[in-house]
């Protein structure tokens, strides 16, 4: 099982195109690559971390049934943009507005928003987030995994603490 981790999908909305400049003709052609890439990325037993801002103007089946179609055991900690149809799906495996947890070692603190301060983060803890789509200067040891910055992917561990070292 690898775990995966990725933020800010805004599955459904027209407004993403324009303000975060996704390269996409529509809202379809975005909402079809970003699943065709989670699922060409994830497999069926990986672990997904949804760091918030799933989807947004969609009716909770249509969710439901994207959701069901994402590969993987999904995690959502919940953004702005989730409102309690988005956190009631299913599909979550969990839901909570903030995390601790532990991968390959690596201490993590997840959020969809970027701290200031976390955690243990002066013992190396890691802080992941979404809701800034690439536009943040990071600290040290935090990263935005927002599709906006893995191209409209999720992204393991190892590739997000390479990225810094490039």
């Amino acid at each position: 099982m690898t775990v995966f981790f990725t933020a800010d999908t805004h599955f459904g909305h027209g407004g993403a195109r324009g303000l975060y400049r996704r390269p996409f003709a529509s809202v379809a052609a975005m909402d079809a690559a970003m699943e065709q890439r989670w699922n060409a990325a994830v497999g069926p037993e990986d672990e997904v971390w949804h760091l918030g801002d799933f989807a947004l103007h969609q009716p909770q089946s249509a969710m439901a049934g994207l959701l069901g179609r994402l590969h993987g055991r999904k995690h959502l900690v919940v953004g702005n943009n989730d409102g309690a149809p988005t956190a009631g799906l299913p599909g979550w495996a969990s839901v909570q507005h903030y995390a601790e947890i532990a991968v390959e070692e690596h201490r993590l603190v997840l959020c969809h928003y970027a701290f200031r301060s976390w955690r243990d983060m002066a013992r190396g803890t890691i802080n992941l987030h979404g809701h800034s789509h690439g536009r943040l200067k990071p600290l040290p040891r935090q990263f935005d995994v927002g599709v906006d910055v893995w191209e409209f992917c999720p992204v393991r561990l190892a590739e997000i603490l390479a990225s810094r070292r490039r």
